[in-house]
């Protein structure tokens, strides 16, 4: 790699793998395209923005002419794909903006990427890709003791969401076969750690419990996610980036599956030991509707990528909440930042209290 275009690079998981990037590549030149929308902020970014190796466009990846541009202008020889619309609750009140980013966002890129690469006399002269992040929700809904899902497992997306992060997942793979464009895909899990968009289940709790608001839980809480440290996920995709196969995915998981309560308990015993409180953080826990159409357990298989590359999670769940736990406690000025923004006030106020 020497010049790489990263889209949606100022949201949460972009913003950690531009850090991640920058610290393992002394010589890579760093595109960020980033429309900015909601859950992208240039707050994420503030102590890289000055760096000689970084590049901000401010763009829609929808927006073919912008595409185009900076693969010209940059000679980009690999596209590390996060833009995304991401938040199920999102999709269900709004499908159709999860449409119209993650399928045609990513047929825009694909196209530009085909064009630029693939026309004779016109790609740089290094190798290419195309990675594309994707998420284990395109795989459905297992039911207890059913094995977790591995990188062949067919697709059954139950969202809005889901449903168009497999259909960009579909066209990544036709792309590859159809036209020869070299790709990767990764599928991870439920991502958690420092700079997450605050609607999000483990910055949501942190902030709510350090201000001894309502803990919201959808349900009985019992629903499984398989978590995985946003470090652990660059970790991983840069490995895929670097040594993975062309043409494969590989899914990325934290090889842990808590039920959704138990790590709202367990953020409420951490906040409980680090910023103690009047009474006990678990009694802020608030059961509320659950949403529609709740994927009840998700489990990932990371057996592939562990033979093949070398990867492994570092973070143990206990070790990494506690540290996200310090890095909001550590950073209320970012979370204020954020929160400036109405959008987001709004949403919680639509998402949550609705519910009750």
């Amino acid at each position: 790699m020497k010049n790489v275009m990263v889209t949606g690079g100022a949201g949460f998981i972009g913003s950690n793998f531009i850090r991640y990037l920058l610290a393992q590549d002394s010589g890579v030149q760093i595109y960020n395209l980033d429309a900015l929308t909601y859950s992208g902020s240039l707050e994420n970014l503030r102590d890289i923005e000055t760096n000689p190796r970084y590049h901000f466009i401010r763009g829609d990846i929808c927006d073919s002419a912008v595409v185009e541009q900076i693969l010209r202008q940059g000679a980009i020889d690999t596209i590390v794909h996060f833009a995304a619309e991401s938040h199920v609750d999102r999709s269900i009140l709004g499908p159709g903006q999860f449409v119209q980013t993650n399928i045609v966002g990513t047929y825009t890129l694909l196209d530009a990427a085909r064009k630029f690469w693939l026309t004779p006399g016109s790609a740089p002269h290094e190798p290419v890709r195309f990675h594309h992040i994707s998420t284990d929700e395109v795989f459905g809904t297992l039911t207890p003791g059913e094995p977790a899902w591995k990188e062949d497992t067919p697709y059954s997306p139950n969202s809005p969401y889901s449903a168009s992060k497999a259909s960009s997942d579909h066209l990544v793979r036709a792309y590859g076969h159809t036209y020869g464009l070299p790709y990767s895909i990764t599928n991870c899990s439920n991502n958690y750690g420092p700079y997450q968009f605050p609607e999000k289940l483990v910055p949501l709790i942190i902030l709510n419990a350090y201000e001894n608001k309502p803990l919201p839980v959808y349900g009985d809480g019992q629903q499984v996610r398989d978590w995985l440290h946003v470090e652990d996920h660059c970790a991983a995709i840069y490995r895929v980036i670097t040594r993975g196969a062309n043409g494969s995915s590989y899914n990325i998981g934290g090889n842990n599956q808590p039920a959704n309560l138990t790590i709202v308990e367990t953020i409420c015993d951490i906040m409980d030991q680090l910023a103690p409180g009047e009474s006990p953080r678990r009694k802020l826990i608030t059961y509320v509707k659950d949403r529609p159409g709740h994927d009840r357990r998700y489990a990932m298989d990371s057996t592939k990528i562990e033979q093949e590359l070398g990867w492994k999670a570092q973070y143990s769940l206990e070790t990494g909440l506690r540290e996200t736990v310090l890095w909001y406690l550590k950073n209320m000025a970012w979370v204020q930042a954020i929160r400036k923004q109405a959008q987001f006030m709004d949403w919680i106020d639509k998402n949550y209290t609705e519910r009750k």
